[in-house]
């Protein structure tokens, strides 16, 4: 089986027919779950999760035309699972426990895009990285995805090294293996699953998330994967799975687990 749970509408619109173009798209290449994760920031619901003059500008979704859009999915015979990309954020455990459990999510996806006020992955603050401790600000990304894996709250950590999206990689090995061996340990005490997404490879980084020898500790301590793409536009869906899979396998892998009304199946990867 092969799986695309991360994917996004928001370049378009929340109706019925853009929805279709991306389950279509998943269906012609053989994508047999697939599910859309939209940013939590867009809706008005999580202001008292987190708030940034960034996502201000762009929370625009109410939960209950989320949710409506699903129902009408499933009315039409549209396999498609209802999920959320939940920008982790600490101190606010209370308050993302009570959004996701308020909602019938089939999964749900935690993420790490900000290290304070610095927005990791945007180009907006591309050049923040060269005023920045690059070491500093990778200790403080795993921190952060550390205390997510702990807080047991995520179905799936998202691309768990977006750090390393615009290529700005420490060179010294040694310290990049400290802190795979720190976040893998942690998600290996939880429910939290890995994504090999993609959607790396079409970053400037042009990597896949996670590295190979960052998804070999997740192998070798038992922690499951997922397969997405991280899809913003509907042909991106299931976007260069050829690398994804090959690195699952040649990893070790040979299961993945699926996600449907907040339960989980492992399954044989395709």
């Amino acid at each position: 089986m092969l799986t695309d749970y991360h994917a996004h509408l928001e370049k378009g619109t929340l109706t019925i027919d853009y929805l279709t173009k991306f389950v279509e798209t998943a269906k012609q290449k053989g994508i047999e779950e697939f599910g859309i994760s939209e940013h939590a920031y867009h809706f008005y619901e999580t202001k008292n999760i987190v708030s940034k003059p960034w996502m201000e500008e762009r929370r625009y979704y109410a939960m209950d035309d989320y949710m409506n859009l699903f129902q009408k999915a499933g009315g039409l015979g549209l396999d498609v699972r209802m999920s959320i990309e939940m920008d982790y954020t600490p101190g606010s455990h209370k308050e993302m426990e009570s959004f996701i459990s308020s909602y019938p999510f089939d999964y749900v996806i935690g993420s790490v895009h900000w290290v304070d006020d610095f927005g990791i992955d945007l180009a907006e603050f591309r050049k923040e990285w060269d005023r920045r401790d690059l070491y500093e600000t990778y200790r403080a990304y795993y921190d952060q995805i550390i205390t997510l894996a702990q807080s047991n709250l995520f179905d799936i950590v998202g691309h768990i090294d977006l750090v390393k999206i615009f290529n700005h990689v420490p060179k010294d090995e040694e310290f990049l293996m400290e802190q795979y061996e720190r976040v893998t340990d942690a998600l290996k005490d939880s429910k939290t699953c890995v994504e090999i997404s993609s959607a790396g490879l079409r970053k400037p980084v042009g990597r896949l998330y996670p590295e190979p020898e960052l998804l070999s500790l997740c192998f070798k301590k038992g922690i499951p994967i997922v397969l997405s793409s991280d899809a913003h536009e509907p042909h991106q869906v299931g976007e260069n799975y050829e690398s994804s899979i090959e690195l699952a396998k040649k990893t070790g892998y040979t299961t993945l687990m699926t996600f449907k009304d907040g339960e989980r199946k492992e399954v044989e990867l395709g």
